[in-house]
């Protein structure tokens, strides 16, 4: 196989343009940006290679016969994606084209990641990025697997290079008309008698809630799970709980949130990682720019 698509993918690409001009051999040449004479030689030396006829000669008119139509429409698409694949290889060496297969974690949907990949977007109009979310752990198995080429991680990877970018201050969210809404800190051990809405268990931030809590001394009551953080603020704006949760710049009308006494212990790191394989410069450009701009 690899005989053929050495020996024949020029002759081949001129066959798909010759049917797509219908057999008109100076439109053909044309699109291929070739002399006429190169066109016609290209499709006899695949006719030899072949050892069957392509074309029906009518006087000044040529048509494709039965084989050629056939065979044009099956090597088509799959000269397409030879022609995209190793555009994508060159542009990886050009830093202002390419693709960038960036993930983030589903908490973070909403604010600062979206706002600095629309800026990246328009200073970089030639990177195309390609965006998805999940939570840290598959993220991170992502990155080892090569689906990705860089991703904002909570908590920091293993075995995956990676730096610290920014810090998360975790603080308790509550109703503007919750009694703990006018204190100016308040204690973990405070919480013990309030619900909790939080992450699935296998989030990160749900984990250390869980910890936190065992740490002052009781088991905290979770009556909902939820995956995503703006979800969980509407839910406690709701009156369903309070929750633990970064801090918010936007923060909702309706609520208020409050930090914890020795706050430096409720806190938790945002780390850039790459991926396993080399990084391609397009993926140099954009992890420089959330380097620079990230807080």
């Amino acid at each position: 196989m690899d005989q053929w698509a050495n020996l024949l993918a020029p002759q081949l690409r001129a066959l798909v343009e010759l049917a797509a001009h219908d057999g008109h051999m100076t439109r053909a040449a044309a699109a291929l940006g070739v002399p006429q004479s190169s066109m016609s030689r290209r499709i006899h030396a695949l006719e030899e290679q072949l050892h069957v006829p392509l074309l029906i000669h009518d006087g000044r008119i040529v048509r494709l016969t039965a084989a050629a139509e056939r065979l044009a429409q099956q090597v088509r698409e799959p000269l397409r994606q030879l022609a995209h694949a190793i555009e994508d290889v060159i542009g990886d060496a050009d830093p202002d084209h390419g693709t960038v297969r960036f993930g983030f974690p589903l908490t973070m949907g909403s604010g600062h990641v979206p706002d600095l990949l629309a800026a990246f977007r328009h200073h970089h109009p030639g990177i195309k990025v390609l965006l998805k979310q999940a939570h840290g752990s598959a993220l991170s198995a992502d990155l080892r697997a090569g689906d990705l080429d860089l991703a904002v991680v909570i908590p920091a990877p293993e075995r995956l290079r990676h730096v610290r970018i920014g810090t998360q201050q975790i603080q308790v969210v509550v109703p503007q008309d919750h009694p703990l809404a006018a204190r100016e800190h308040i204690r973990l051990a405070d919480l013990r008698n309030e619900t909790f809405i939080a992450n699935p268990p296998s989030y990160n931030l749900r984990q250390l809630t869980e910890t936190w809590c065992h740490e002052a001394g009781y088991t905290p009551d979770i009556a909902v799970e939820v995956t995503e953080f703006a979800t969980i603020r509407e839910l406690v704006f709701r009156g369903l709980g309070i929750a633990l949760l970064p801090h918010d710049d936007r923060l909702p009308t309706g609520l208020t949130e409050r930090p914890l006494t020795e706050s430096f212990r409720y806190r938790r790191d945002v780390t850039l990682a790459w991926g396993a394989t080399t990084e391609a410069a397009p993926t140099r450009r954009l992890s420089g720019f959330l380097l620079h701009h990230f807080n």
